[in-house]
């Protein structure tokens, strides 16, 4: 893809179409009042008849416009101008693109808040675009005997600026764009794949091509004889009811000198979760090849820092298996130790999340990170708290929560902070081990995350648990991608 930052007047951009916008109650943004001037009012005629609507995502597609150089104007719907913002510009790019689908359209000039003297900060604009633009973009045909006809051909994005100052703001914004948007469909589609290709070793070997695409980039995969050798008997608990075999990835990124201490990822991979012997319900159980987004994410987010090559250190580690019932499965009442030396008594086989990644944050520890965050589809109850919208953020470390929320503020990849203290850790109590794995319906995002705490003591540790955020559902089904976006820009940065 090929991105132009340009100060031209939209009426003289030499793309194959200009998009630019207009507003509820008829008015025209100024790229749109500049191709309204060159085609002799003809915009502003369209709009004061009602045939052009500014409701918020409408699209009009105008060709061979008298005055235009472009073949043809998009005009989208921003709705009230007094609304519009930063996040209204990536929807209204988003509509734009995706109404450009079935059309023969290779480049396009986007001005969608760059001629506005409201938008000031050119590097975000450019980025929020990018971003929107990847999303409509994207497509998951690779399994169909009949592909889709997609946006992929278009191969050029402009972006129309005021001024020179800002057109250099944005050129600097566009290669880290990029990246991020090309980890996010990465992420995507390790989500979307069903889990009958995207098994462990699947996610192993798609971690393992990262050292010979990029530099100063090392991979390990280790399976069950290592989890022995290790004593990651939670881990173990969890994937010894499956077939296929596990395997904890760990990709080091090594761009600092080798003193300096690495942010460290965490994903949660369970690439099929059936709950185990606490067997989920059979509707949507379909969705539970998602259970292994928060791993998607932690690659994804690595890719994004190996194309950019950053002046860091960067680690990030795996736990990838499946969860489910066999005669050889764990059963509800189990006691395990964890690779820590806890015992574990495991109530619910489907709280399986925190058993793997207590192991795998466990070992993350041996690289003396400055930070370590893990990345888990971890709990229902973080989706019933919180919705879509938001990841769930658990962090007893302040300045690190208000990093990440700040790096999603920044990446349009929101998260929500949640509590986790010591009130909440008498929930996990247990008869007959050190504490077990589920503390009942209240609160349980909070107490899974409090689960993880318990091997984070002495580490500065945030949780995201992204349960609602990584999929959507109904007829929208599929990966999103995120948290690689607050991800990325939470390392970046830290260079």
């Amino acid at each position: 893809m090929q991105y132009i930052a340009s100060g031209s007047n939209a009426a003289r951009q030499p793309s194959d179409c200009v998009v630019v916008g207009a507003y509820t109650k008829r008015g025209l943004n100024s790229a749109a009042e500049a191709i309204d001037t060159a085609a002799g009012g003809y915009l502003s005629k369209l709009a004061k008849s009602g045939d052009l609507p500014g409701t918020r995502g409408a699209t009009t597609l105008l060709r061979n416009l008298p005055g235009v150089r472009a073949k043809s104007v998009l005009v989208v719907g921003c709705g009230n101008k007094s609304d519009f913002c930063l996040k209204q510009i990536e929807a209204a790019t988003e509509a734009a693109v995706r109404a450009l689908s079935n059309t023969s359209v290779k480049s396009i000039s986007l001005n969608l808040g760059g001629n506005a003297a409201r938008f000031t900060d050119s590097a975000r604009v450019a980025s929020a675009s990018i971003a929107a633009a990847h999303r409509a973009m994207y497509t998951f045909d690779q399994l169909k005997t009949s592909k889709a006809r997609s946006t992929a051909k278009i191969g050029k994005i402009e972006f129309g600026f005021s001024t020179r100052a800002a057109c250099n703001k944005a050129k600097a914004e566009f290669k880290t764009a990029h990246a991020i948007a090309e980890g996010v469909s990465l992420a995507k589609d390790l989500g979307n794949l069903p889990a009958n290709i995207c098994t462990p070793d699947y996610l192993a070997k798609t971690s393992k091509k990262f050292a010979s695409a990029y530099q100063n980039v090392t991979v390990q995969v280790m399976g069950m004889k290592d989890l022995k050798r290790l004593g990651m008997g939670a881990f173990i608990s969890v994937t010894q009811g499956a077939d296929r075999p596990p395997r904890l990835i760990v990709m080091r990124y090594k761009g600092a000198a080798a003193k300096e201490a690495p942010v460290a990822l965490v994903g949660k991979g369970i690439t099929f979760d059936t709950g185990g012997i606490s067997l989920k319900s059979p509707a949507a159980m379909d969705e539970m090849k998602y259970d292994m987004c928060g791993a998607g994410a932690v690659i994804g987010a690595f890719k994004t820092v190996a194309m950019l090559q950053p002046k860091l250190n960067l680690v990030a580690v795996v736990a990838a298996c499946e969860n489910m019932p066999s005669g050889n499965a764990t059963r509800p009442g189990d006691i395990v130790t964890t690779m820590a030396g806890h015992t574990v008594e495991i109530l619910n086989t489907d709280a399986e999340g925190r058993l793997i990644l207590c192991d795998a944050l466990t070992y993350t520890k041996k690289f003396k990170p400055k930070a370590i965050i893990d990345v888990a589809t971890l709990t229902g109850a973080c989706v019933i708290a919180l919705g879509e919208h938001f990841s769930g953020l658990m962090s007893p470390h302040d300045g690190l929560a208000n990093d990440l929320l700040q790096s999603g503020m920044q990446a349009g990849d929101t998260a929500w902070r949640m509590p986790v203290t010591e009130d909440y850790q008498s929930k996990l109590s247990s008869n007959f081990a050190d504490f077990a794995n589920v503390g009942g319906r209240p609160a349980g995002a909070t107490t899974a995350a409090c689960f993880l705490w318990r091997f984070m003591k002495d580490q500065n540790w945030a949780h995201l648990d992204v349960a609602g955020s990584a999929w959507k559902s109904g007829k929208q089904k599929g990966a999103t991608g995120r948290p690689v976006g607050l991800l990325a820009h939470y390392i970046l940065n830290q260079g």
